[in-house]
């Protein structure tokens, strides 16, 4: 007997219904997994900045790296989560799940701007739905990869206890309200709707979300915080502190690099997206183009490339294709990490050796500089064969240089408010626990190393072998 044509209908609907389930079961898979691989890039921080500082702060520098993660993950789930992400609407690639759908938003001239998230605090039973779980720690592993950036820009020489106090402040406050301006329905990705501007501030994977929040922060931290004894001279010339374990630096550059296919890859949150084959290479290729930018400069201004800045080198081309990775060709992908290569090591000496900052593993240059450059070169390179309808807006993204000069506006103001809100709520927080707990180690305990004074123990050994 022949199906009815409702016995059809039913059938139809029911096989859709299946499909949707399983790219929906796909999408959480490939976000959590991507997760996983951006969670592992904290060795590969832990490895590069106790590597690039001295042996006599190895357990202190190890120490921040390891508990940046669970401040991180504690500061997120009370309040960090709710404030980035609980305004952010239906989830598109995880079954359109509404959890997520309370936003602070303030009306300007017959605008709206959202500021931040109202629902997620806590992860209470009554959004803690599955998709919501991926979204959290994929967004998460995120959020601590930008707090332990200026963990380096300060190593050496920051208290424990202010490490601990600003970190949470980070990772429940200032990384979150950010991050839902761009990522989170906030104002600046609503910039298009509102005045025009292209497709608003558009930032793939975190050139600014991530990196140059850190990369500020890490920056206006190590001003506060004072260069290391023996930095400057007398004449105020830099004097060179080289780092203790080259290849412990060269080890976690390359698990970070490893990390980045999971950084940018999977901000689709989507294993459907076969874009995801173009983003993963634009990411290969600009870390490869940064480290050969940075040995070509270093060669030719020094003639021999330094490792430590070939290894920044790759970071910086990674830093600044985290922004653009899913809008820009091959070739615009190479040039891009070019740039960057030449230009952390020009970041790196401008912040040494003309604004007097102290920077022992040049976070703020890798992070903050390159953060910035990606930022901008997805405004000049975007092509326009990705992102039809993002942030709401028609048509794929374009930059200045395919046609679309409003899309690198929204950049610059995407870029300008970072620098505003992290740069002063960095100072303030810093102040504060200056005040409270103090934010520098004495100066007998930074001659002599942090290890045993701030953490009761050495990190490597140095009792004599049984004879």
């Amino acid at each position: 007997m022949e199906p009815t044509i409702a016995e059809l209908t039913k059938e139809l609907a029911e096989t859709r219904q299946l499909v949707l389930s399983g790219q929906t079961a796909l999408n959480i898979v490939w976000t959590l997994v991507t997760g996983f691989l951006v969670m592992f890039m904290q060795a590969g921080f832990a490895l590069v900045e106790t590597g690039l500082t001295r042996a006599k702060n190895v357990a202190h520098t190890m120490g921040m790296n390891l508990l940046v993660y669970s401040i991180g993950v504690i500061g997120f789930w009370i309040m960090g989560f709710a404030l980035q992400m609980g305004g952010v609407g239906a989830l598109a690639t995880f079954g359109n799940d509404p959890t997520l759908s309370s936003e602070l938003v303030v009306h300007i001239g017959g605008k709206e701007f959202g500021l931040f998230g109202l629902h997620g605090f806590f992860l209470s039973p009554a959004v803690y739905t599955a998709p919501v779980a991926a979204l959290f720690l994929f967004q998460m592993v995120f959020m601590d990869t930008a707090a332990t950036i200026p963990t380096g820009a300060m190593a050496e020489r920051w208290k424990f206890t202010s490490f601990v106090l600003f970190s949470f402040v980070l990772s429940a406050i200032m990384y979150p309200i950010y991050a839902n301006w761009v990522w989170g329905g906030g104002w600046l990705s609503q910039l298009g709707h509102n005045y025009g501007l292209g497709h608003g501030h558009v930032d793939f994977a975190g050139s600014s979300v991530v990196h140059m929040v850190g990369g500020v922060a890490a920056l206006v931290g190590a001003k506060m915080m004072g260069p290391r004894i023996g930095k400057y001279d007398r004449n105020g010339k830099a004097v060179p502190i080289p780092g203790h374990n080259i290849p412990m630096a060269v080890l976690g550059t390359f698990i970070l690099a490893f990390g980045w296919f999971g950084f940018n890859p999977g901000s689709t949150l989507s294993g459907t997206d076969t874009h995801i084959a173009v983003i993963a290479v634009n990411t290969m290729l600009a870390s490869a183009s940064g480290a050969f930018g940075a040995y070509l400069y270093l060669k030719n201004r020094f003639g021999a490339p330094d490792v430590s800045m070939l290894c920044n080198g790759m970071l910086a081309g990674m830093v600044a294709i985290t922004a653009p990775c899913a809008f820009v060709t091959a070739p615009a992908a190479i040039f891009i990490g070019l740039v960057a290569g030449v230009l952390v090591v020009v970041s790196a000496m401008f912040i040494e050796n003309v604004l007097k900052i102290d920077d022992p593993v040049g976070a703020s240059s890798v992070h903050g500089t390159c953060g910035a450059w990606g930022i901008l070169s997805l405004g000049l390179f975007a092509d326009g064969r990705y992102g039809d309808g993002w942030n709401g807006v028609p048509g794929p993204v374009r930059g200045l240089f395919y046609g679309d000069p409003s899309q690198f506006g929204a950049e610059c103001i995407g870029l300008l408010a970072n620098v505003v809100w992290v740069g002063a709520v960095t100072f303030l927080t810093l102040k504060a626990v200056g005040w409270l707990v103090g934010n520098r180690v004495s100066a007998g305990t930074e001659l002599n190393g942090l290890d045993v004074p701030e953490m009761g123990m050495e990190g490597y050994s140095t009792e004599p072998l049984p004879e």
